[in-house]
């Protein structure tokens, strides 16, 4: 059966919200499905991301990628941050991740951007070994370091 990657609009959000619910799981976060349903819903209305998903011809929805717009001062163009990337894991192993970052390449290549970012769990090694089989580059250049605004 094929595999179809498409663009979300306000009309599937239902769909991408209990993927994303299930992202948001699998880095220990706890279930909230209307947290997850309000957060794509906005990122969306506000056109502040772009979501696509994987979808079987069936209707089945096996998983997603979502992408932020920023800019790279030092090059001076725009880049994307491929901030989300989740397949169920019935539809692992089947090209579905493969299909959903090319599909955010080329949608960024289409944009005119010059680069794409991620950032993965040092542990998730499955991911790694998908980012750098599509060419991805881990940066050895530059640390990332996090500020939690909720703290003291």
């Amino acid at each position: 059966m094929a595999i179809l990657a498409l663009r979300a609009d306000a009309s599937d959000i239902d769909k991408i919200a209990s993927l994303f619910d299930a992202y948001r799981g699998f880095y220990g976060q706890p279930s909230n499905l209307a947290q997850s349903r309000a957060f794509i819903a906005e990122r969306i209305a506000r056109d502040e991301s772009v979501v696509f998903y994987a979808q079987e011809q069936g209707g089945e929805t096996l998983g997603f990628v979502q992408m932020f717009p920023t800019f790279s001062s030092i090059d001076a163009h725009r880049t994307w941050l491929l901030g989300d990337l989740f397949t169920t894991p019935a539809a692992r192993g089947k090209g579905v991740g493969t299909l959903l970052m090319n599909t955010a390449r080329d949608f960024a290549r289409l944009a005119g951007a010059k680069g794409m970012t991620l950032e993965t769990a040092t542990d998730n090694f499955t991911a790694q070994r998908l980012y750098e089989a599509r060419g991805w580059v881990r940066d050895t250049g530059y640390y990332t370091y996090c500020l939690d605004l909720n703290k003291g």
